[in-house]
């Protein structure tokens, strides 16, 4: 069943989608009156409708049944992702929003070569919640997961040590996200901080080990900085029982 995200306060035993998630409800899903349709109030919740009306402006719905999101991981992962070359990015948010990330984090780290300015990487920063949108729809996300303002290394380094488990993912830790993960009963919160294409520099290792950040390496392969945070995410909802 299509599912599409309206703000909690707009949902009542009514509810409305307009723009273009109507456009696409009428144009392309060509749905009809009387047929089912999902919203989420982006908390949670889905809500199970019937269509009283459509149009490529505004599609009205009757309110049936309100359930909480059965698509929503036990614990909030966000990843605090070393920004990288290219169009890397999309791909990492797309996925990472797919596998059940709560929120990305873009990191300017030392050895980051991408280093747009401000205008453009506002203009990044806005494609890429398009991007967690339109992932969060498309796989029936319960939430829609944020790709928050970049931050540099140890202001991310900072907000990471406030969660149950803060993990960098670093090839000379020693130990890996299996041993890390192999008692992570009860743990809620997860902090994952992915190098960019050079990884993380040894002044940025030590500040997070400084503020009880854990290391762990990915085994004995080392992973590219799109790949590593998908192979992190995956192993966290393995680990905590949501995959």
């Amino acid at each position: 069943m299509p599912k599409f995200f309206i703000d909690a306060e707009e949902i009542k035993d009514t509810a409305s989608i307009v723009g273009a998630d109507a456009a696409h409800i009428a144009k392309v899903l060509r749905m009809k009156v009387g047929e089912p349709l999902t919203v989420c109030d982006c908390r949670g919740f889905d809500y199970t409708c019937e269509i009283v009306s459509v149009s490529p402006t505004a599609v009205s719905l009757n309110v049936l049944e309100r359930t909480v999101s059965l698509s929503e991981p036990t614990v909030k992962v966000t990843l605090f992702q070393g920004l990288p070359k290219g169009d890397k990015m999309d791909l990492i948010v797309q996925k990472s929003v797919e596998l059940g990330v709560s929120e990305i984090v873009p990191v300017i780290t030392r050895r980051s070569v991408s280093r747009p300015d401000k205008k453009t990487l506002l203009r990044k920063i806005e494609r890429w919640n398009k991007i967690a949108a339109e992932a969060a729809k498309q796989c029936g996300r319960g939430i829609l997961p944020k790709v928050a303002d970049a931050v540099d290394f140890y202001t991310a380094a900072e907000m990471a040590k406030d969660m149950d488990l803060p993990i960098m993912l670093y090839e000379r830790s020693g130990g890996t996200m299996g041993d890390l993960l192999s008692g992570c009963i009860g743990i809620k919160t997860f902090g994952v901080m992915v190098g960019p294409e050079g990884g993380f520099d040894d002044i940025e290792v030590s500040f997070a080990r400084e503020r009880n950040i854990r290391t762990a390496g990915m085994g004995p392969r080392i992973l590219r900085t799109e790949t590593a945070p998908l192979s992190a995410l995956s192993v966290i909802m393995y680990a905590t029982g949501n995959l």
